[in-house]
């Protein structure tokens, strides 16, 4: 794993391994950020948050194209240990926070920090994780007006809209689907 773009170009990252765990392929968080350039133009100044971070690669991708700030969330010790050092390698420290918890647990807590422009989620697949923190983060209003929910998930995992949050784009990219969300 490696960051594409930005500041940070192609500074390898720490792996987060184990039989459970399965990173975002470096192709499809291309594919990934791409998307989200056309849709939201340029990462600069944005606020992310970035939920079942695993590695922290999307947020420190973001980071690195110009993000203004990231909160990353998992409850892993070994993500918790390998995100810290990502920050590190990417020389994130001071606009990188790492929130060792629970992700649905976390977002309540995040209410005085909301307003993120972009808010990533990569769950365990198939645990009915994202319909309830998609739920909530509609809830706890946490997207800015003209913000981005990005969620992954299995490829035969039906999300639907959610409330004000309703899904504009939906692409699979092998065993993955990425659904775009954003308030209407």
């Amino acid at each position: 794993m490696r960051i594409i773009s930005g500041s940070a170009r192609g500074l390898q990252l720490a792996p987060l391994s184990g039989k459970d765990i399965r990173p975002t392929p470096d192709r499809v968080r291309e594919a990934l950020f791409s998307i989200l350039t056309s849709r939201l133009g340029s990462f600069h100044d944005l606020k992310v948050l970035e939920l079942f971070a695993g590695s922290g690669a999307q947020s420190l991708e973001a980071l690195s194209r110009g993000a203004k700030r990231a909160i990353l969330i998992d409850s892993g010790h070994a993500a918790a240990q390998i995100i810290a050092e990502n920050i590190k390698r990417c020389r994130f420290e001071l606009t990188a926070r790492f929130i060792k918890q629970d992700a649905i647990q976390a977002l309540s807590q995040l209410t005085d920090s909301a307003g993120f422009d972009l808010i990533l989620l990569d769950p365990p697949y198939n645990q009915n994780l994202l319909s309830q923190v998609i739920e909530k983060i509609e809830r706890l209003n946490l997207l800015t007006e003209n913000g981005i929910i990005c969620a992954e998930s299995a490829k035969n995992e039906v999300l639907e809209d959610c409330g004000k949050l309703k899904i504009i784009d939906s692409r699979v990219y092998g065993s993955t689907r990425i659904h775009l969300y954003r308030l209407t």
